[in-house]
């Protein structure tokens, strides 16, 4: 289980918008919402790096 810390996540669009970036890295990952806290968990065979650069690409860098 990878966590991460995205600041700049604020809404169920950018919610959404994480979710299809993790899934096109990896259709067969589990990706966890914490909206609240501005957290994604993602259970996914792809390493941390590669799903970091997912989420940096598609506009929210992890912190």
């Amino acid at each position: 289980m990878h966590e991460f810390q995205l600041p700049s996540m604020t809404c169920g669009h950018c919610a959404a918008k994480v979710n299809r970036a993790l899934k096109q890295v990896d259709p067969a990952c589990a990706v966890e919402v914490d909206m609240a806290l501005r957290k994604v968990a993602v259970r996914s065979d792809e390493g941390r790096a590669t799903l970091a650069e997912a989420l940096s690409e598609a506009g929210y860098r992890p912190a």
